[in-house]
């Protein structure tokens, strides 16, 4: 068991030193991407949550899709949280969060 914990602390060191040992312009870019993606996560959990609330105030949407619902919002949660360790870690290694426009709808 030990070897398993282990491992898995090697590949988060391993992950921080590819950042810390990367060149700031390509972090940029890596953060600006990461950024991106979570704030799609977020989106996508949202419209995820705000269905199963509506759905939660319905009684004819049935228990098993209620249930549907909140397993996806919290399965999205945790990509979510996932997704915003590893931003965490690139910002860390880069210093500072870069600008990042919204992206327009058009």
């Amino acid at each position: 068991m030990k070897d398993a914990s282990s491992s898995g602390a090697d590949d988060k060191n391993g992950r921080q030193l590819r950042y810390s040992s990367a060149r700031k312009s390509d972090l940029e870019t890596l953060a600006v991407s990461a950024i991106r993606e979570h704030r799609r996560l977020l989106a996508a959990d949202q419209a995820v949550y705000d269905e199963w609330v509506l759905a939660s105030d319905d009684p004819s949407i049935s228990g098993s899709v209620l249930q549907a619902l909140q397993n996806e919002h919290i399965a999205r949660q945790k990509k979510s949280e996932n997704q915003q360790e590893e931003l965490s870690k690139i910002l860390d290694a880069l210093g500072y969060v870069p600008d990042v426009p919204l992206e327009s709808d058009g």
